[in-house]
């Protein structure tokens, strides 16, 4: 067989492949909705009558069927509805494997705002442009202009709405040591940050110095100079949390990476370069373990709290969800004896620890850590009403460093 014919046959598996892909999501997509009804019927029958609750309900029982967030579970479930309330048209090229999850998710969200028979002319007039063969880009425009033109009033009402939501957020990035700053931000401030940014990229191609950095470096740099007030962006003022694994001030050749709780592993070395005041805040690790402590009160706050949420790495702990840490909360709770201490604690998002206290998740025993010994000594405190028990004081294996 010829390499070009060879080529040919796998190409057209994998399209084939593709086609079955999106079939697969179509159909799931209807499953998502009927399971999403199922639970909502149930909520209600055991009296369940706020909507906003039932919405919650379904979102985190959808997720955890789907192993996802969910915040995910309530898009997934939404894309399902709108999908069967007026765009008929855009369902069937999707069962029919035509249309990828990343195509049908930016068209619904450009209907989100529709009513159903509004979303009918989107549908109509969206598939009259062949937009199988358009990318996701030139989709997600199409819908948008489309979407504006049939309900103008109601795109009007939802971009003044979408302004309330700028917000500046951070968030790990697939390179090691590196994370994305975003910022959220209307259209013509977004443009005209940017702009900036790329008027100091030619400030500094002006200059007669030689220039040993690309164009997006510039950019890069210069936002951080400007918003941290510094002349150089390795010049800045930093109070970071650190874990350190104990082999690695034990051997300085050690091959162990420190980590930021939230952001991933750094190599130990380079947390020690770079101009400006670092303050390290260290916790010695063992296996990953951190060094923990008792408290007698009923809130995580203070050392204890820093430690769960680094522990946590600043994620939420319920099951698919990434969402930032909310709220502390204890494994098995206050009123049923739980107590104040490390190895009870956890992080919650907003939205789980809410879900948790109307009683839709289910209690689990607290994850059992084992203890290294430390220096601190010990005591014994019983609150009024609250059994007695042993609390620990962080001793010298929980460190405080300043460079």
């Amino acid at each position: 067989m010829s390499q070009s014919l060879l080529v040919a046959q796998l190409a057209e598996r994998v399209a084939q492949l593709e086609e079955e892909k999106n079939a697969v999501a179509a159909r799931q997509a209807d499953a998502i909705l009927a399971l999403g009804q199922a639970i909502a019927a149930e909520q209600i029958d055991v009296g369940v009558d706020d909507p906003a609750q039932v919405q919650r309900i379904v979102a985190d029982q959808v997720g955890r069927a789907c192993r996802v967030s969910a915040h995910e579970g309530g898009k997934r479930v939404r894309i399902a509805r709108d999908l069967h309330t007026g765009h008929t048209l855009i369902r069937e090229l999707f069962a029919a494997g035509m249309l990828s999850e990343q195509k049908i998710a930016v068209i619904t969200d450009a209907g989100t705002h529709l009513d159903p028979d509004e979303r009918a002319q989107v549908d109509e007039r969206l598939t009259q442009k062949h937009i199988d063969a358009l990318g996701v880009r030139r989709i997600h425009d199409l819908a948008r202009k489309i979407a504006a033109e049939v309900a103008p009033e109601k795109f009007a009402a939802r971009t003044h709405r979408a302004r309330s939501g700028r917000r500046v957020t951070v968030r790990r990035s697939s390179e090691p040591g590196m994370a994305d700053l975003t910022a959220h931000l209307p259209a013509e401030q977004a443009v005209a940050c940017y702009a900036a940014l790329r008027k100091a990229v030619n400030d500094v191609w002006a200059t007669p110095e030689p220039v040993r950095r690309g164009q997006g470096q510039i950019m890069a740099d210069t936002l951080v100079e400007r918003l941290t007030g510094h002349t150089t962006a390795e010049d800045i003022d930093i109070d970071v949390q650190i874990m350190v694994p104990v082999e690695a001030l034990l051997d300085p050749d050690s091959p162990l990476p420190a980590e930021i709780p939230g952001h991933g592993p750094v190599p130990v070395d380079l947390l020690a370069t770079g101009a400006g005041r670092k303050t390290w805040r260290r916790l010695i690790t063992r296996d990953g373990i951190i060094i923990g402590g008792d408290s007698a009160q009923r809130a995580f706050t203070g050392a204890l709290a820093n430690l769960i949420t680094i522990r946590d790495g600043g994620r939420c702990t319920a099951p698919y969800c990434d969402a930032l840490i909310g709220h502390l909360d204890h494994i098995i709770r206050w009123r049923h004896g739980g107590r104040t201490e490390f190895a009870n604690g956890r992080g919650l998002c907003v939205f789980h620890n809410h879900l948790r206290e109307n009683g839709t998740t289910t209690r689990r025993p607290p994850r059992k850590r084992k203890r290294k010994p430390s220096n601190g000594a010990a005591r014994q405190v019983r609150p009024p009403g609250r059994p007695q028990h042993s609390v620990k004081t962080f001793g010298s294996a929980a460190t405080e460093a300043r460079t």
